[in-house]
């Protein structure tokens, strides 16, 4: 689903073709165009989204960028990992590592939304050299204080309960099961353009006849709980604080899945990162990128150009300063290079 206002019609989902990863694996990568050195952009959806939920985002950079999107395995176009554990964060991240270092020719302005957040985290703080800039969207970073929304999650891995679960739900029209998700996700639903909402029903229709649709969200739904409960030496906030490029954080007001409390945690979490960034939008939902394509790539775009600017690595942290504007809470991380 994407949010491309109701005057126009959207314009069309991006072409793409299936990657086959060292070991076999087979990914489905979405793209703008040919791949240049320094403006390689790779998208990384979250739980139960696709590739498709950055079409806006990537034709707003197009053609300054070659934007990729990919298809975690599971999901859109993308078969199922060989076994459950594929489903896992640390796999996912190394799924993304070897589509990056296996199509891109450089390191990558990587962006992530929501479980995809989680993953592009684990990926910049392991693999560093295939990342240039770090850009998070509503990212699923452990909050042990859980909204009412993301409780869903947890059931979901209960063995026997969660596919008794999803049973249910598969009974309910596709129509009413993407009104949900656009509820759950956006700030306001109604700016979905009705182009968009059909196919988002006919993917959910041909979704529902494949034998795996069903145990891949209850996979991730594993995953991210697993996430949740991992200690710190694990965790992925003690990633986030190993990350040493240029970070981009970005946080919906009205977010009903990842609380917008996390802004601040993740100030303070980024601040061994080059002039990180972490920014509150107004009127925002879980899918940043999707309701506000233009605003969400003005600020990549800025970010880019400071990213230019910035030596690589910074070793001193002058503090983390909030401060208000048009667009609600700013943080930003000043950092002095080493």
């Amino acid at each position: 689903m994407t949010a491309a206002g109701m005057t126009a019609a959207p314009i069309p989902h991006w072409p793409g073709r299936t990657l086959v990863l060292s070991g076999g694996e087979r990914v489905w990568l979405a793209e703008t165009g040919q791949s240049v050195r320094e403006n390689n952009v790779f998208c990384v959806h979250g739980m139960s989204g696709a590739a498709t939920n950055w079409t806006d985002f990537m034709g707003e950079l197009a053609p300054d960028f070659a934007c990729a999107a990919l298809d975690l395995p599971g999901s859109g176009f993308s078969p199922p990992p060989a076994t459950p554990a594929g489903y896992s964060v640390r796999a996912l991240a190394r799924t993304v590592a070897r589509a990056i270092a296996e199509s891109r020719p450089g390191p990558v302005h990587l962006v992530g939304n929501s479980m995809g957040g989680a993953v592009a985290v684990r990926v910049a703080a392991t693999r560093p050299d295939l990342v240039r800039t770090l850009t998070l969207i509503s990212p699923a970073l452990p909050d042990l204080r859980i909204s009412p929304s993301l409780l869903q999650f947890p059931v979901l891995s209960l063995p026997r309960l969660g596919a008794l679960l999803m049973r249910g739900f598969a009974r309910l029209p596709a129509e009413r099961r993407v009104a949900g998700v656009a509820r759950a996700c956006f700030y306001d639903p109604s700016g979905i353009h009705p182009d968009r909402f059909a196919l988002e029903v006919a993917e959910l229709h041909r979704r529902d006849q494949l034998d795996y649709g069903d145990g891949s969200l209850i996979g991730a739904a594993r995953a991210l709980t697993a996430e949740y409960l991992r200690p710190w030496p694990a965790s992925l906030w003690r990633d986030a604080a190993r990350v040493r490029v240029p970070v981009l954080a970005l946080y919906g007001s009205h977010d009903r899945l990842v609380h917008p409390r996390g802004a601040a945690r993740a100030a303070r979490a980024f601040r061994g990162a080059p002039g990180a960034q972490v920014l509150l939008l107004p009127r925002t939902g879980h899918v940043a990128q999707m309701e506000h394509p233009a605003q969400v790539a003005r600020r990549f775009r800025e970010m880019v150009e400071r990213a230019r600017g910035m030596p690589e690595r910074a070793s001193g942290l002058s503090g983390v300063r909030e401060t208000q504007n048009n667009f609600g809470s700013y943080y930003s991380v000043a950092a002095t290079a080493g």
